[in-house]
C-alpha cells in the first residue's frame, strides 16, 4: 500500500506516519508539505492507495490539492485530517467525495480510517 501524507507541520507529518508504519511496517510512506509538492509527488508515483491532507497549507492549501488528486487516484481514501472544522470544508469534503477527520491527530482516527 502507499500513502501520501500532507501536511505543512513536520510534526504532524512524523506522527502520521509513525502510527502507520507501527501498524503497517510494509506501507511506503510519502510526504510532501503543501498542496503543490503533494500534486509532484503524485505525479511521479503515479498510484496512491490512501491521501491525507491537511487544509490549511501555504502554497496550495488541502482543497485545491484535493481537487487535483481526487480525478488522479478515483479509488484512493482520500480525507482531509485537519482542525479547520467550517462547514464550507465540510461540504467541499462531500462534493470532492473525500472523508473529514478533525484533529488533533490520535492512533485510535488514523488506524480507523486506513485500517
Amino acid at each position: 500500500m502507499k500513502c501520501l501524507v500532507v501536511d505543512d507541520s513536520k510534526m504532524s507529518r512524523m506522527m502520521l506516519t509513525k502510527i502507520i508504519t507501527s501498524t503497517y511496517p510494509d506501507w511506503e510512506i510519502h510526504e510532501a508539505s503543501d498542496g503543490q509538492q503533494a500534486i509532484d509527488i503524485a505525479k511521479k508515483v503515479k498510484v496512491f492507495d490512501v491521501v491525507l491532507l491537511d487544509y490549511n497549507m501555504p502554497v496550495m492549501d488541502g482543497g485545491q490539492a484535493a481537487e487535483i488528486l481526487r480525478p488522479m487516484f478515483p479509488n484512493a481514501k482520500m480525507a482531509f485530517l485537519t482542525a479547520n472544522i467550517q462547514e464550507s470544508i465540510k461540504k467541499l469534503a462531500i462534493k470532492l467525495k473525500i472523508d473529514f477527520i478533525p484533529k488533533p491527530i490520535t492512533e485510535a482516527k488514523v488506524l480507523k480510517y486506513v485500517g
